[in-house]
């Protein structure tokens, strides 16, 4: 496996990187935190990103997407964490429709997969419903009712939640909560009778919710796939999600290690740049050479899914283990060397630090990845 991008890849790269840096920048979302943004990301661009195919550029032509692979969401979405951008990138876009293609028949990706390539309707994903991951434990039920079901339950951590217009509800209709087997998928209507949405503002500014269910009756042909068989999807579109994740951390990381770079050859201290001092110059190598490995294994696991391996989940779970990690790394020297100033509101470098965290944790952090790669692993 050749760990390098094709012209069209490093063409992708560098358009997203153009766009966002022009149109989503940190101060873009320093100006949605400040104005109190009612959906908490700003339409209009999100649209222009709808336009150029990035919606739905890893489903396949067949359902109306660009067919481009999860090698180039996982290029955007690097981008992405370079610049904080704040969009339906992760919960629609490489979560949810995610989980569509993965659990849906033919019949049912047909019928939602075109809406979501286009951007028109915004839909993630309800699975948790403790303060950590554990996508087994699921106490939310689905009771069989004649031709529907009814779901009772509450969810939380719900990424873009208050805006989605659908959600993908994990419920048991099966089992206790712990077995991976009786786990269903269901498409909700976020105006469906009985669903209730409580927005939460994150550390990092951006939008989760806890959705509420009360015998939710929705039909049989919400059902995304056979009943109680989701686990085998649900946790491949988790890996994928995860490595996307990844992808993003890994953009954030070395945005954060460029900034702080700059601010090393900038700031003066006992008459020298401070990025003369021996100390922090092997600091700073140490974090480049931790960025390059990283760069590494997340191209690596964005092939993998695209070339269909076996051992996704073993990749995937290395592959957010290191970029929690660097990132941690990262977010944390950048902070440290930038001094006092880093840890003003005024700076922007601890917008990263507060993106890092949220990112690290959402769908498993660096203990719970390490923990499954051991077990894969066979330890």
């Amino acid at each position: 496996m050749a760990l390098v991008l094709s012209e069209e890849q490093v063409m992708l790269r560098d358009s997203a990187a153009g766009f966002l840096a022009e149109k989503a920048t940190v101060a873009h979302l320093r100006e949605l935190r400040d104005g109190g943004s009612e959906r908490g990301f700003d339409e209009s661009v999100w649209r222009e990103m709808a336009e150029m195919g990035w919606a739905g550029i890893a489903i396949s032509e067949a359902f109306g997407g660009l067919g481009y692979g999860y090698t180039g969401l996982g290029l955007i979405l690097e981008q992405a964490g370079r610049n904080l951008s704040v969009r339906p990138l992760q919960s629609s876009v490489l979560v949810a429709a995610t989980v569509i293609a993965e659990l849906g028949g033919d019949g049912q990706k047909v019928q939602w997969l075109p809406a979501r390539a286009a951007g028109e309707k915004l839909v993630t994903l309800a699975l948790q419903e403790g303060p950590h991951h554990a996508p087994a434990q699921v106490d939310t039920t689905a009771e069989a009712a004649g031709d529907d079901w009814v779901l009772s339950g509450c969810k939380v951590l719900v990424l873009d939640a208050h805006v989605a217009d659908s959600f993908i509800v994990i419920a048991r209709s099966d089992g206790q909560a712990g077995d991976t087997a009786g786990l269903s998928a269901f498409l909700v209507d976020a105006g469906t009778p009985g669903v209730s949405v409580e927005r939460r503002s994150l550390v990092d500014s951006r939008n989760a919710g806890v959705i509420s269910l009360e015998s939710v009756r929705v039909p049989a042909a919400s059902l995304l796939g056979p009943a109680g068989d989701a686990w085998s999807g649900l946790s491949r579109a988790l890996d994928i999600a995860n490595i996307g994740l990844a992808a993003e951390l890994l953009g954030l990381s070395a945005e954060a290690f460029e900034r702080t770079v700059g601010y090393l050859k900038e700031r003066k201290q006992f008459g020298r740049v401070i990025g003369s001092f021996q100390g922090l110059q092997h600091r700073a190598a140490e974090l480049f050479a931790e960025l390059e490995l990283a760069r590494s294994i997340v191209l690596q696991a964005l092939q993998a899914i695209d070339d269909g391996q076996e051992d996704l989940s073993l990749i995937a779970s290395a592959a957010k283990a290191k970029l929690c990690e660097v990132a941690q790394l990262a977010t944390n020297e950048g902070i440290q060397m930038h001094g006092g100033i880093g840890m003003t509101d005024e700076h922007e470098i601890g917008f990263f630090i507060k993106r890092a965290r949220v990112a690290q944790h959402t769908f498993g952090d660096y203990n719970y990845h390490l923990d499954r790669f051991a077990q894969l692993s066979g330890f």
